[in-house]
């Protein structure tokens, strides 16, 4: 991207929430990983930047997290600002304030909001009544910064987006939702194979349809994994049973049977096929040992690139 046309993308990010990639253009989201691109070259180099020095951001967590929380704050760190970590316990929103006063007097106190909860209408209220860039990091229908983490992963491993054939195994959860969207967004074709009565959200997918159309991409959602998985060059699965759903761990370990990710599962697939996991993962249930400990997996350059990915976004939409 020539330095016209990134002033340009630049200027659009500015101040903007990410709440969803459907937001957000092709030329924005590879902007975005250039930036990442580039700021994880830098940090190898030792040179980190100062771009938002005094500037704050309020992390929301509603759920537990590992790569998130430690990803944002040292990411503001790196990057010459501050990141405060707020629980429910931490704020009025636990005792019953609106999300309407909490925007409103968050705005006032720091530069943007990073937030991690159950409602995505939780999100869009937020970003209606803040004043300030709100950053989603993680809902019930999407997880947007674990979407750009692994599209950089991709290109790092592959080279392009352009005409890889990628699939999603397993539950149709917001991981998945995000995981397609991206594809679709940067020339993937993208198939999702889940258990009957997993389907990905009846609205999302309506939507991932529509655009797949406008990109001239293909979308496919079967409940066949091996379907899904023929020739596909990334590979990725999530955790059958995620925080919400633990009463539903029994079942859905035999719902999901055939559903493994596994080497016979995987000989469908590409040869040379990557493997992506958001993490965390159960070892023997949504993957194998074999594959997830392979040399087809590049789950550990996916979980870092959490941090290089949300600099850059907290770079284009605070400074």
């Amino acid at each position: 991207m020539n330095t016209e046309a990134a002033a340009s993308i630049a200027a659009t990010l500015k101040n903007k929430d990410l709440l969803t990639l459907f937001d957000f253009s092709s030329d924005e989201i590879k902007y975005l990983l250039e930036r990442a691109e580039t700021m994880k070259t830098e940090q190898k180099q030792g040179k980190l930047s100062t771009a938002l020095a005094g500037k704050s951001l309020g992390m929301i967590f509603e759920n537990a997290s590992t790569r998130t929380r430690v990803s944002f704050e040292v990411g503001m760190t790196q990057l010459g600002g501050h990141a405060l970590f707020l629980s429910p316990r931490d704020l009025q929103i636990g005792r019953g304030e609106s999300l309407r006063d909490t925007a409103k007097v968050l705005s006032r106190y720091v530069d943007a909001i990073m937030i991690r909860t159950n409602s995505h209408e939780k999100v869009e209220e937020l970003a209606e009544y803040a004043d300030i860039p709100i950053i989603n990091a993680l809902t019930d229908l999407y997880h947007p910064c674990q979407a750009l983490a692994d599209l950089l992963t991709v290109k790092e491993h592959k080279g392009t987006w352009d005409g890889l054939k990628a699939c999603f195994i397993g539950d149709g959860n917001n991981v998945a939702h995000s995981w397609i969207i991206a594809c679709t967004k940067l020339g993937m074709d993208a198939s999702l194979a889940v258990p009957k009565g997993y389907e990905p959200d009846a609205e999302v997918w309506r939507k991932i349809e529509e655009l797949a159309l406008e990109m001239g991409t293909k979308v496919t959602c079967t409940n066949d994994p091996a379907e899904a998985a023929y020739k596909a060059d990334v590979v990725y699965t999530d955790v059958w049973t995620s925080m919400g759903s633990e009463a539903e761990q029994d079942k859905r370990l035999n719902d999901f049977k055939g559903f493994q990710i596994n080497e016979e599962l995987m000989s469908h697939a590409a040869d040379d096929y990557i493997f992506l996991h958001c993490l965390p993962a159960h070892r023997g249930e949504e993957v194998s040992a074999e594959v997830i400990d392979g040399s087809h997996s590049v789950i550990y350059d996916e979980a870092e690139n959490r941090l290089h990915a949300q600099k850059a976004v907290l770079e284009a939409v605070i400074s």
